[in-house]
């Protein structure tokens, strides 16, 4: 089974377990994955940011995962 995203888990983890994550994000308007500060933010936090739902972000993370197996 893939890892599972949460929303309580920061950016930089959320790269680490796939670096197509990232391009999930950075498809939803968070450019700033790269970004150090947007690193140690929560996904939760970085939604709220950018006043995106942070449950539906780890939907997305997690289908894409789980289409890789």
């Amino acid at each position: 089974m893939a890892k599972q995203i949460d929303k309580t888990m920061l950016i930089n983890e959320i790269i680490e377990v796939d670096a197509g994550n990232a391009a999930i994000l950075m498809a939803e308007g968070m450019h700033c994955v790269g970004c150090m500060a947007a690193a140690g933010e929560t996904l939760e936090e970085a939604a709220a940011v950018h006043g995106l739902d942070a449950d539906e972000l780890a939907q997305k993370i997690n289908e894409y995962l789980a289409k890789k197996q």
